[in-house]
């Protein structure tokens, strides 16, 4: 049982999920936690309830021969920046005492090993350091080994995990206001939508729609785009099959056009043509005047599970040389039905990704090496055809690697963005600098994340760090998708959202049924939240912590405000940042907008609100403190300090000059009085700098001057 108190001292929250009091990251404690597995193992080894250390099993190894080994995989790369050591509890058996070795393995290599000794007919636990094994402040660690030696005789392992350094009792964060990261672009608020919405086009979706700031959205949905044909719909003239369910791209112009919200739209790649494409051009923007600007040719098709009838030779399914050649046919008719849009191709994030055939070969001009990669591969033929896409689209989602590990996956984005910049570069030369980078699907990992607070974590997070990167947008998986089912949850996991049935519940969208309270997961609420931190036109500005699990973005908002977004991605601890701020004069006072395990053991007991607090934070000033509470997203909105005025001396004859005293960016009205109680606005001014020198006529009657901050 913990006690959790915010910034005000507040208590928030009486905390009982004793399962998550804790940022270690289990490996193995009954089973295989946060995606790591058994791999094809040298050892014999099977589950055994005696002897066990806790819970219901222990892992029995019996060893067939010597120098066999238990191989532990991770489900994708470990980040181990927060972990000291790997704890274990060992127990050699009845027949004696054993000696194990112990060893790590990063990107698939292993490494040297460290030797522990398991008691006869006892549980020990052991506890290396991460140093020891060579594992320690890696972003690869892939694997385990816990080898036999020379002894063949059974023994037992239980409750593997890393275990977290405690977190340090201050967390450095440092905001630089006047250090420009880029602007904010709003389709970074986007997502996606899917013509199985049954309640695509109803007031319940147009008031989310408001809720989110009217986001940019996508249509017709993931896979969809390839199955997908504009002349199957019941509205289009003369159409027949069409479906009696789910939306019609009719439904999504009405609800993208009434939010006044920009929009990606698939053609099909798939099973159609460059016609059907440009038709779908004409009926939306021509036709419809929807000045839909983002289209993409097709959805994710180097992947197999994607519908792909390119298969006439000498076409080839999910084949880059085939997508690039028909490329040039969708680009050329779609551009021809309406000059004004932005056509983008889908691409892998490195050279050697979704390399499906070895029939194209290409060498990349500045490395010299050979790629059978997909996006190489494309490049290649699309500048030999002297057709470039406006974009490249890339499609990412969480790894399903435990709450901590997946909230701590975001940072890859500028890999990501670097990576497909530096291919444009490469494969395009000079062409690819008008190539920009969308992010058209993005979402939590699996299990129960998607409807976890975790996952509203996540979302937030990804959208600070893309503001970090040259990515444009960022469309979120997805509006409604859906309940389903978690087939064996693992515990480790935070949440507690099930089924009528009982099972984990599952569902990759923000909201269910027509959503509302009851009917809405975390994801939507920090969606929400999100509207308060930054919008369209807004500056990213520079913010940095010196904690993994304490980030902080900043954006200096277009009326002056300075916003922070802080996550507290820790499962279990308060964490108390000293803020620094340089660059920006901040009132004391600044409102506070957060959301966490509050809200959400709201959402689950029916007790308090589900939505986000809203708090005044009254200790503001350019260096100060506050706390956030675990599993947390806060956005503070600071506001500029109030400006002066000073006399200036040394004013023309017959004029007085007053010099406004401010924050840089703010804006401010300069007002006259001859009574103090009713005001004049003189002049309205957006400091470039820190002041600002205003000269007027005087006048015989006596006046009073001031300056106020204009939000």
């Amino acid at each position: 049982m913990k006690l959790v108190f915010n910034a005000l001292g507040a208590i928030l929250l009486l905390w009982t999920l004793a399962a998550h009091a804790t940022d270690d990251m289990l490996i193995y404690s009954d089973r295989f936690n946060n995606g790591w597995v058994d791999n094809w193992s040298y050892i014999p080894r099977s589950p055994t309830n005696n002897p066990v250390y806790a819970g219901s099993n222990a892992m029995a190894l019996v060893p067939s021969g010597q120098w066999q080994a238990w191989w532990l995989k991770a489900g994708t790369s470990i980040d181990t920046t927060i972990y000291t050591n790997l704890s274990f509890w060992v127990n050699g058996g009845s027949n004696g005492s054993r000696t194990i070795l112990v060893s790590g393995e990063t990107n698939g290599a292993g490494l040297s090993g460290v030797s522990v000794t398991a008691p006869a007919n006892a549980w020990k636990q052991i506890s290396l350091s991460l140093t020891s094994l060579g594992i320690n402040n890696v972003s690869n660690l892939t694997g385990l080994q816990f080898g036999n030696g020379t002894a063949t005789q059974p023994f037992f392992i239980d409750e593997v995990r890393l275990v977290a350094a405690s977190p340090p009792a201050q967390v450095h964060v440092g905001v630089l206001a006047q250090q420009t990261v880029r602007k904010v672009d709003g389709k970074v608020f986007g997502i996606n939508q899917v013509g199985w919405d049954g309640n695509l086009n109803t007031p319940a979706s147009a008031a989310i729609m408001k809720d989110l700031g009217n986001p940019c959205l996508r249509w017709p949905g993931g896979s969809w785009g390839d199955g997908y044909h504009w002349t199957n719909e019941a509205w289009s003239a003369g159409a027949t099959g069409a479906r009696n369910w789910g939306s019609f791209s009719k439904d999504f112009i009405a609800l993208a056009t009434n939010a006044h919200a920009q929009a990606f739209i698939i053609v099909n790649y798939g099973t159609s043509g460059p016609e059907e494409a440009a038709a779908g051009v004409r009926m939306f923007n021509l036709t419809n005047h929807c000045n839909f600007k983002y289209w993409e040719v097709g959805n994710e098709v180097g992947g197999s599970w994607e519908w792909d009838w390119n298969t006439n030779a000498p076409w080839l399914p999910h084949d880059p040389w085939t997508y690039a050649m028909r490329f040039t046919n969708y680009y050329a008719q779609m551009k021809a039905a309406d000059p004004t849009i932005k056509i983008g191709a889908v691409a892998d994030i490195t050279e050697d990704g979704t390399s499906n055939y070895t029939n194209h070969p290409v060498v990349n001009p500045r490395t010299g090496v050979t790629h059978h990669g997909w996006t190489p591969v494309m490049l290649t033929y699309m500048r030999s055809n002297h057709c470039f896409p406006d974009f490249l689209i890339e499609h990412n989602y969480g790894p399903t690697a435990g709450d901590t590990q997946d909230l701590l996956y975001s940072k890859t984005w500028a890999a990501h963005a670097a990576s497909l910049r530096q291919m444009l570069t490469d494969y395009l030369g000079s062409e690819g600098t008008n190539v920009t980078l969308e992010v058209t699907e993005n979402g939590m990992g699996g299990d129960k994340q998607c409807v976890s607070l975790t996952g509203g974590l996540f979302y937030a997070d990804t959208i600070g760090q893309i503001l970090q990167t040259e990515f444009n947008s960022r469309l979120w998986w997805d509006l409604r998708n859906g309940p389903g089912t978690v087939s064996n949850p693992d515990p480790a996991f935070y949440g507690w959202r099930t089924n009528s049935d009982g099972s984990s519940l599952s569902d990759g969208g923000i909201v269910y049924g027509l959503g509302g309270v009851g009917s809405a997961y975390p994801t939507y609420y920090v969606a929400k939240l999100m509207t308060h931190f930054a919008t369209d036109g807004d500056t990213v500005v520079s913010a940095t912590s010196d904690y993994p699990l304490l980030a902080v973005y900043s954006v200096l908002r277009t009326n002056g405000n300075l916003s922070l977004l802080v996550i507290n991605k820790s499962a279990s601890s308060n964490l108390t940042a000293t803020i620094n701020l340089s660059g920006y004069l901040p009132h004391t006072n600044a409102t506070v907008l957060s959301y966490g395990i509050p809200q959400d053991t709201a959402a689950r007991t029916g007790v308090g609100s589900p939505d986000y607090a809203q708090t005044n934070f009254s200790a503001v000033k350019n260096i100060f403190s506050a706390t956030f509470a675990p599993f947390s997203v806060s956005v503070m909105a600071l506001v500029p300090a109030p400006p002066s005025l000073q006399v200036v001396p040394a004013a023309p004859p017959g004029k007085f000059a007053l010099q406004l005293h401010g924050q840089s960016g703010a804006r401010y009205i300069l007002q006259s009085s001859t009574n103090l109680t009713s005001w004049s606005n003189w002049l309205t001014n957006t400091l470039a700098g820190p002041s600002v020198i205003f000269t007027n006529s005087s006048s015989g009657a006596k006046q009073f001057w001031r300056a106020v901050w204009q939000p």
